[in-house]
Order: structure tokens, then C-alpha cells, then sequence
């Protein structure tokens, strides 16, 4: 315990003289964090505060590796490969901060580092849950492990939009994970996290609201790489059957902002990987938090899940269950509650999902519509045409058609009349209500056919989510009707 204590320390002290001197030389090599429509600070500020963080880190461990101290750190492959991981995120990172990289390469590199750990045994092998059967991996280790490490990396980094919310959030997980592992014995991976909070711990003195030094990419890197490998590590071989929910729910809220991400910029018509200004401590801002306020809201959130993560350890597992269930569903509520889930509103969804099975053709009025315009593109004469077509707009409820071609060749005009009570009649309509669209009925190559019109009363009929979609559908298969109609008419001439 003395060890820990003493890493802890060591760590602690070294990221406070590492610190403002990472951010002399980002000033020195104009290594700065310019202010922009996305970020939140006035003035340039240093953004290469993560090797403060990473040589604290490994600086306060150097000694317990090589000194013959009691409780040292043995010198082990896995210990080597960790290392290897580590140094291949941070400088990851650290190359983002100097020159802005594609989100594939850094997907790419992420994937690199977490093999290292995977190749050195820091893996997971089992997956548990209250009161429900270990389910051992298998083949299925690989990409778990994997996506643990790259979705754990990239939720450090998301956090990192408010200052110190990153530093933060770290010091607190490494602190419950570090009691837990305390707890289960794990003495080598608790010398490790004391070493990982006592440098976030330091770097948090320049980095808390208003910050005058940003970890970057570098730091975030790091801290994330670190938390999901100590995490597995303090979990690997445990008695306790809930080990791996410990470093999951502590660090619950980013890896959930995390996930939910790219699911809500897909649904939002957004890239995937864009930075973006809705993330949940953005919310927290919107909703009317001052800085400080809501980084201190999401610390006690994480000391909170902490604290909840090692009761479930302690408890029976229908017990753990139970509590997983209320907790969840009061976070849930919370987040709700900032308009997080707004995107998810089921009237939105529905919709959403109606358009997409209608696109696919798997809707019965799709595929009616789609017969339509197959007995549209048979149509031999105009005549054919026009009668094909008006009985596609009874199906689309339209209330009036007009088409008129033209024939360039000999220089004349058709016109042809349509409305839902029969050809060639005319109706009352209430015109303050009408939608009416003109539709040029002009090819690829700018040959014009001539024009369709149509008038809809909507305060009879509504226009539906497809009405305009099938409108257009429509439009072209007139225009591909009436080519084929003219090249016969051509080909006749031809004969005769």
C-alpha cells in the first residue's frame, strides 16, 4: 500500500512540473488550440498537455520496474506489449495535435494498439452479468477486446470538449477502479492506476475551468488506452463475477455519449465521424449550466457510478440486477430530460422507417405503384399513355390533369384533360387549397415532350409522406414512355 501511495505521489508531482513546461514549448513551436465556431475557449491555448501526463505516467512507475523496491512492478511481456499499445495511442494522438488526421488511419492505429495488448494477454476472455451465465468468448475475444479499447479511447477523447472534464473523469475511474483492485488483491494494476490518477490529478491543476493548458488527442489517447487495458487487467482472473462491469459503469456516461454518437449523426443525415457541438456536456451548456457547473455535475455523476459499480460487486447478483435496472432507467430520464434523445422521438422514427420500407419497395402501395408504372412504360399509342397515367394519379388522389405534347417534327400541339370524375370533364375545386405542379416533361439530352400538369385539393385529401416522391417517379416513366412511343412512330414511318 505504501507503494501506491508513493506512485500515486510521484505521479502527482511530476505532472505538476511536466505541465507548464509541455505548455512553454507548445508556445515556443506555435503548438496552439486555435478558438473556433466549435470550441469553447477565447484564445489560443497549448494543446501537447498530454506528454505531461504520459511521461508522469511512466516516470513515477520507472522506479518499481528497475529498482529492487518491495512491491515493485514486475518486468513482465505483458507489461512490454502494454507499453508498446500505450506509446503507439499517445503518439497517435499526439500526431493529430501537430497535423490533423483522417479518421481512418486514426480508426486504423487504434485497432494496431489494442492487437498489442490483445498479443500480450491483456484480453477478454469472459463476459458476465447479474444473474446470468458467464459466457466465455471463444473466437469472439479478438474483436471484443478490440472494440472495449477503441470504444473506451474515443470516449476519453469526446469528453475532452469541456476543461478538465477528461482529467477528471479519469482520476475518478483509476480511483474506484484502484479501490477495487485493492480490494481483489491486484496490487500491480492498482500501482498502475494510482500512477495514472495522481498524473491526471496534477495536470488537472492547469487544465480545470478556466484552462490554461488542453492534453490534445496526445493525452486523451493515453488516458483512454490506459483505462480500458487496467480495466481488463483488474478484472482478469477476479472471483467476482461482475469484475468487468466495474471499469463499464464508472465510465458509464462517456462510453454511452460514445455510442450513441455516430447512431444519432446517421440518423441526422450527419458524417459519422464529424465533430459536432450535441454531445451530452454540450447539452448541459444549452440547458443553461455554467462551465464549471456542468463538469462538476458529470464528476458527481462519475464518483456516483463509482460508488454504485463497487456496491454491485458486493452484492447478490439478482441484487446487482436490480440496481443496474433503477440506475439505468434514472439516467436514461436525466439524459431525456437535456433533449439528448430528441432525434429519437418515435413519431421521427416511424416516419423515418416508413420511408425506408416504402424505398425499398416493401410496401404493398409501393409495389401497387411500381405495377403502374410498368404498364405506364407498355403504353403503344399516347392514347394508352394518357389513360395509364390518369389512372396512377386517381391512385395518387389527384383531382386534376392536364398533359400537352408537342411534336418538333411537325409542329404541333395535343392536349388532354383529366379529373376524378372522367376524361375531357371539368370540376369545381376550392383554389385557395389546391396544390398544383407543373412537370416539364424534358429527357436527359433537353428534348422536351411537352408538360404535365396536376392539382391536388388538399383540403380534400392530405398530401401523403410519398406523394411528391411518386410524382417524380412518374414523370420519368412518362418521359421513357413517350421515347419509346416516338422511336416506333419513327421506325413505322421508316417501313412504310
Amino acid at each position: 500500500m505504501t507503494a501506491i501511495l508513493a506512485v500515486f505521489f510521484a505521479a502527482f508531482v511530476l505532472s505538476l512540473i511536466l505541465t507548464p513546461l509541455a505548455g512553454k514549448i507548445a508556445y515556443r513551436y506555435n503548438l496552439l488550440d486555435l478558438p473556433s465556431e466549435r470550441k469553447l475557449h477565447s484564445r489560443p491555448l497549448p494543446r501537447i498537455g498530454g506528454i505531461a501526463i504520459y511521461l508522469a505516467f511512466f516516470l513515477s512507475l520507472l522506479p518499481l520496474w528497475f529498482g529492487d523496491i518491495p512491491g515493485g512492478i514486475k518486468f513482465s511481456r505483458q507489461m512490454i506489449y502494454l507499453i508498446l499499445g500505450a506509446s503507439l495511442a499517445f503518439g497517435l494522438g499526439f500526431a493529430d495535435d501537430l497535423r490533423p488526421l483522417g479518421y481512418r488511419l486514426k480508426f486504423a492505429v487504434q485497432i494496431i494498439s489494442a492487437s498489442l495488448a490483445y498479443l500480450g494477454g491483456i484480453k477478454i476472455y469472459v463476459l458476465v452479468l447479474p444473474g446470468i451465465t458467464d459466457w466465455r468468448m471463444g473466437f469472439a475475444s479478438f474483436p471484443v477486446t478490440v472494440l472495449w479499447f477503441v470504444l473506451v479511447i474515443n470516449a476519453i477523447n469526446l469528453t475532452d470538449g469541456l476543461d478538465g472534464l477528461a482529467a477528471g473523469v479519469t482520476l475518478f475511474a483509476s480511483m474506484v477502479l484502484l479501490l477495487f483492485c485493492v480490494n481483489t488483491g491486484r496490487f500491480t494494476v492498482a500501482t498502475a492506476l494510482a500512477a495514472l490518477g495522481g498524473a491526471s490529478l496534477g495536470f488537472l491543476r492547469y487544465n480545470f475551468n478556466p484552462a490554461s493548458v488542453f492534453m490534445g488527442d496526445g493525452g486523451s489517447y493515453f488516458l483512454g488506452y490506459m483505462l480500458a487495458a487496467l480495466g481488463i487487467m483488474g478484472s482478469m482472473k477476479s472471483q467476482t463475477t461482475v469484475a468487468l462491469l466495474v471499469p463499464f459503469i464508472v465510465m458509464g456516461i462517456p462510453l454511452m455519449d460514445t455510442l450513441l454518437a455516430p447512431i444519432r449523426r446517421f440518423i441526422l443525415g450527419q458524417r459519422l465521424f464529424h465533430a459536432d457541438k450535441d454531445h451530452l456536456h454540450h447539452k448541459l451548456l444549452k440547458y443553461g449550466l455554467t462551465h464549471r457547473n456542468a463538469v462538476l455535475l458529470l464528476y458527481g455523476i462519475t464518483i456516483l457510478m463509482g460508488i454504485l459499480s463497487l456496491m454491485i460487486v458486493h452484492t447478490r447478483n439478482e441484487q446487482s440486477a436490480m440496481i443496474l435496472v433503477v440506475f439505468g432507467i434514472a439516467v436514461f430520464a436525466g439524459v431525456k430530460k437535456l433533449g439528448y434523445f430528441d432525434y429519437l422521438a418515435a413519431d421521427k422514427v416511424y416516419d423515418w422507417f416508413k420511408d425506408m420500407s416504402d424505398e425499398a419497395g416493401i410496401t404493398r402501395e409501393r409495389r401497387s405503384f411500381l405495377n403502374l408504372q410498368v404498364e405506364i412504360g407498355k403504353s403503344a399509342t399516347v392514347n394508352d399513355l394518357w389513360i395509364n397515367i390518369c389512372i396512377a394519379l386517381r391512385m395518387l388522389k389527384f383531382d386534376m390533369a392536364e398533359m400537352q405534347l408537342t411534336d418538333t417534327q411537325e409542329k404541333t400541339r395535343s392536349e388532354r384533360h383529366w379529373t376524378r370524375d372522367g376524361f375531357n370533364t371539368r370540376n369545381e375545386i376550392c383554389h385557395d387549397c389546391v396544390m398544383k405542379l407543373e412537370l416539364p416533361l424534358l429527357d436527359n439530352g433537353n428534348q422536351s415532350y411537352g408538360t404535365l400538369w396536376l392539382v391536388k385539393d388538399l383540403r380534400r385529401d392530405a398530401i401523403s409522406h410519398y406523394t411528391l416522391r411518386r410524382v417524380e417517379h412518374l414523370r420519368r416513366t412518362v418521359i421513357e414512355a413517350l421515347k419509346k412511343i416516338g422511336q416506333c412512330q419513327i421506325n413505322e414511318q421508316k417501313i412504310l
